[in-house]
This record gives C-alpha cells, sequence and structure tokens, in this order.
C-alpha cells in the first residue's frame, strides 16, 4: 500500500475551515460565472432531469469513473503522486462529514458551468466536447509538477461532457460527479484517518 506523497516544505497547509471556505466560495464563483454567461449569451443550456433511471446511470457512471481513477493511481505514477498531493493539501485537513460539502458543491457547480452552459455555448459537437474539457482540466491546475492531474480531469471531463451532449440530461454528470468525489474522498479519509485534531 502506497503511502500519500508529503507535502513539499514550502508548502503552507491548510485548514479545515480555510478548505471548506476555498471549497464554497469556488462553488460560488463558477455559479456566478455560469449566471453571467447565460445573461450575456442566449445559450440553451443543458438541464437536470430528474428520473431514477437517470439518476441510476449517474451513481454508476461514477463507480466507473472512480474505479479508472483507482487504476489510473496504480498504473500511471505522476498521476498518482499528484493524486496524493491534491487529496492530502485538500482533504487531509477534513473531518469525515466534510466530504458531502467537497462532493455536492464540486459536482453542482462544475457541471452547470462546463456541462451546462459552456458545452451548448460553444457547441453540442466534439469541439464543444474538446474545449470545455480542457477548461474543466485547466480548473484542477496546480502547478506544472503535476499536469498529470489536470490531463486525467480532461479525459473525465470529456466522457461528462459525452454523456451530456448524448442524454441531453445534466443530472447524470452531476451525479456521477458528486458520486465520484464523494466515494473516493470518504475512501482516502477512512485510509487516512487524522493523527491530530485539526483546527
Amino acid at each position: 500500500m502506497s503511502h500519500p506523497t508529503p507535502l513539499p516544505p514550502e508548502t503552507e497547509t491548510l485548514s479545515r475551515m480555510q478548505v471548506l471556505i476555498a471549497i464554497g466560495m469556488t462553488a460560488t464563483l463558477l455559479l456566478v460565472v455560469s449566471r453571467v454567461w447565460l445573461a450575456l449569451d442566449d445559450v440553451s443550456m443543458i438541464l437536470p432531469v430528474w428520473s431514477p433511471a437517470a439518476a441510476g446511470l449517474g451513481v454508476l457512471l461514477g463507480l466507473g469513473i472512480s474505479g479508472m481513477s483507482a487504476i489510473a493511481y496504480r498504473l500511471w505514477a505522476a498521476y498518482r503522486d499528484s493524486a496524493d498531493y491534491f487529496l492530502n493539501l485538500v482533504l487531509r485537513p477534513l473531518a469525515l462529514p466534510d466530504v458531502l460539502w467537497l462532493g455536492v458543491l464540486p459536482g453542482l457547480s462544475e457541471e452547470l458551468l462546463f456541462r451546462g452552459v459552456m458545452l451548448p455555448a460553444i457547441g453540442l459537437n466534439w469541439f464543444g466536447v474538446l474545449v470545455s474539457s480542457l477548461c474543466f482540466g485547466v480548473l484542477h491546475f496546480n502547478g506544472t509538477r503535476h499536469w498529470s492531474y489536470v490531463a486525467w480531469a480532461s479525459v473525465i471531463g470529456a466522457t461528462l461532457g459525452l454523456v451530456a451532449l448524448y442524454t441531453s440530461n445534466l443530472l447524470i454528470p452531476i451525479v456521477a460527479h458528486t458520486t465520484t468525489n464523494l466515494l473516493s474522498s470518504w475512501l482516502w479519509k477512512l485510509q487516512h484517518p487524522p493523527q491530530s485534531a485539526d483546527a
């Protein structure tokens, strides 16, 4: 079993409140950008449409993405180092119940912007999927050393974009994204119990 890559000495560790505030502020910013984009451009956004089948498909897709991520983690050293760095930075300060916050807010706000608004604005075609996926990957940029994390996020973005494109239902990517975040975060927290109380 691998051990998480320690944060470099020059990296400032974050407190629990700093991480939670950052998640909330990022989600709010993405929602505001989505709203402004819709106000300035005549976009027929992809909407979430509730159905048990769509929700179930989203959960299955999220489980599939989580499984592929686990395989990439084991086989791709650069991705493993980047994932460990990110998970240490973001998840270590959080309490287990905070994982819900980390799962739901990005799942909603990122899907609304990248698949709900950006994809149809650019074009409901391969080019729209490509551009929105690359933008989604860049959102996960955390220094050139961690390029593999951006590459992996772009692949996941393309997968979610294709699902939105072919189903015309944003609920499926939202549920898949949320499921992936919740599952990966929850499993990481269980495997890395806190060594001391975090602020």
